[in-house]
């Protein structure tokens, strides 16, 4: 065989392994004590799908999020009852606030119904349920926690996804090495995952109307019709529970986005 032939072939090889994935895997762990090194092998896979120096640059210097880690294991509020759960997140507070904020933000909603064809209520409400209205964003380094979920054997497909988007983010200098978020990697005033920033971001998501616009483009994009209704058995229902796979989170954003929307 020619060299030009042989090393095209080992190139090839390498191509198929770094892809499949399974064979240059990094190690999950459940402790910390595997990170550091987990870290070094998820580097070196990253390079190979041509993740850039700057986004690499960041990863290494991630931490252990341990922080991270007790909250996903310690995720409750969503075993409760729907009137425990809106008592639990303050959903009557949420619907009065709400309709406020429909009133003096009248022309942004108006705006983002005619492109999207989302009314304020159920945008509000996830607006509230998630940050309370852009009070509470998290203050977690984002790089750090996604990393942590995605070295943790819980779950890490799940989050080796959302890592490479992390990574792309901040090679595009829409993240940085210091981007902050809540526990799991949730960003800007509406809480996208940053693989559901790279599909679905419209705009500043630390911005309301970035963060509210692009929740409603996430909602379209998950078969939002306009003008259906959108409690639990109408057509729109179906988008609200892409947004989160909680049944309870599902019926108290759809009553509280109706409450919004009735003015009652």
């Amino acid at each position: 065989m020619k060299a030009g032939k042989f090393g095209t072939l080992v190139a090839a090889i390498m191509t198929l392994a770094w892809t499949g994935g399974e064979a240059v895997a990094a190690q999950c762990g459940s402790t910390s004590a595997g990170y550091e090194t987990w870290k070094q092998s998820f580097a070196e896979e990253a390079k190979a799908r041509g993740v850039g120096p700057t986004a690499i640059s960041a990863l290494m210097g991630a931490h252990y999020n341990q922080p991270t880690i007790n909250a996903d294991r310690g995720m409750k509020s969503f075993h409760l009852s729907l009137d425990q759960f809106l008592a639990k997140r303050g959903g009557s507070i949420i619907a009065a606030r709400g309709r406020k904020l429909k009133q003096s933000n009248a022309g942004l909603f108006a705006e983002i119904e005619q492109r999207y064809g989302v009314p304020p209520g159920p945008l509000i409400a996830i607006w509230g349920m998630e940050t309370g209205f852009g009070s509470v964003m998290g203050n977690q380094n984002m790089i750090s926690a996604v990393s942590t979920l995605a070295y943790d054997c819980r779950r890490p497909e799940l989050f080796n996804d959302q890592l490479y988007a992390a990574l792309k983010l901040i090679d595009r200098g829409e993240f940085s090495a210091g981007t902050r978020s809540s526990m799991h990697g949730e960003v800007g005033q509406t809480q996208f995952m940053p693989k559901t920033v790279l599909e679905y971001g419209v705009g500043n998501l630390d911005s309301s109307s970035g963060a509210l616009m692009s929740t409603a483009n996430y909602l379209k994009a998950h078969g939002w019709q306009r003008g259906a209704g959108y409690q639990p058995g109408e057509p729109n229902f179906a988008a609200i529970q892409a947004w989160n796979a909680a049944s309870v989170y599902q019926q108290a954003i759809a009553l509280i986005g109706a409450k919004i929307d009735s003015g009652n």
